[in-house]
């Protein structure tokens, strides 16, 4: 989703992904509610479990139907690079090339660790804390079905082409400091009126038809929202950075790897019982800590195209030799390398 569109088309693709993530959880959420729909149990049945375990075993064979990127040339006429497949050695030496000729991507680590964070306060803190089985299935529903709208409508602000790129960086940037204070906001008049310890004393749960569930709903709704136009925009910014599948290999390794520490993190401080309005604050502060971090990154490296001298790794042999741009081989069958843009092409 990074590598393989034009720079034109990176929302896009990004956003199919995620779309198309989600609607995995959108099935499973399904699942979930029509399984637990009159359960008076409060926690799901087997077949809940059965169900996601069999849609799980399908799932593991469609990559066996992806397309040979050798043979995959971009609208543009660009050919796609092929991905490499050099030892481990020089596999730890690329990544080592890659902290230091872009160690803009530093600035990115913040928004990378946070970008999971925020899944423990809405899953545990306020749906699994207020709602009873059926609300809480129902909620994750919308929740999911929120993720695809939100990271299609700002892969499409993000891929306007009749705006400058670096412009809509900032426009990203600037959507998601907005949404960061809408939910956190809203979510505030919701936390402050609930604690740990006021939850456990076996009141009852909410019910999707009690009052003021419809509300508690449509923040849910938001909630989705603000995590796929975060995601979206955090893989958006890493795909302005490079279109060379090794680098962005390296920057998604980075994405992941800190994503899941920071998930871990948050997990662990909910499992020791720390005082909901602690992570909910935690939440909030890092999310802007994260933006903060990125806006220098953005203003000093996102360009308006990629070209060949910053594409490090795409000039490097598997014998780990950097080519200078002027001497990168071109090959035979498309004289346009895939990390060149139109634009660079003719310059």
């Amino acid at each position: 989703m990074l590598a393989y569109p034009t720079e034109t088309q990176k929302g896009l693709f990004i956003g199919v992904f995620w779309s198309i993530f989600n609607m995995g959880a959108v099935v499973g959420a399904s699942v979930s509610l029509g399984q637990n729909f009159h359960s008076k149990a409060n926690s799901v049945g087997n077949g809940t479990y059965i169900g996601f375990l069999t849609l799980t075993l399908c799932g593991a064979l469609i990559p066996l139907l992806m397309a040979d990127p050798n043979g995959m040339i971009r609208t543009d006429g660009t050919k796609v690079t092929a991905p490499r497949h050099p030892s481990w050695k020089l596999e730890i030496y690329g990544l080592w090339i890659t902290l230091k000729t872009d160690p803009m991507v530093l600035l990115l680590f913040p928004m990378f660790f946070t970008s999971n964070w925020f899944y423990t306060w809405q899953f545990n803190e306020y749906n699994n804390a207020l709602f009873n089985i059926r609300a809480r299935s129902l909620n994750n529903m919308v929740y999911w079905l929120a993720q695809i709208v939100g990271s299609l409508s700002i892969g499409f602000l993000l891929d306007q082409p009749t705006i400058a790129r670096r412009t809509r960086a900032f426009a990203g940037w600037t959507i998601l400091l907005v949404m960061i204070f809408i939910v956190h906001t809203w979510g505030y008049f919701y936390q402050k009126h609930y604690t740990r310890e006021s939850i456990s004393l076996a009141a009852p749960k909410l019910d999707i038809y009690d009052h003021g569930f419809t509300p508690k709903i449509l923040f849910y709704v938001v909630c989705g929202l603000l995590d796929a136009m975060w995601q979206t925009t955090a893989y958006w910014i890493m795909g302005a950075m490079s279109n060379d599948p090794a680098k962005l290999a390296y920057f998604a390794g980075f994405y992941k790897s800190l994503q899941s520490a920071g998930g871990a993190g948050v997990w662990r401080a909910d499992a020791a019982k720390v005082p909901f309005m602690n992570v909910f604050i935690s939440t909030w502060t890092l999310l802007v800590a994260g933006l903060v971090f990125a806006l220098p990154m953005i203003y000093l490296r996102v360009k308006e195209h990629t070209a060949i001298s910053d594409e490090v790794l795409a000039r490097m042999d598997d014998s780990g030799r950097i080519y200078v741009a002027a001497e990168v081989p071109v090959p035979t069958d498309n004289p346009r390398r895939s990390y060149r843009s139109p634009k660079t092409e003719g310059s």
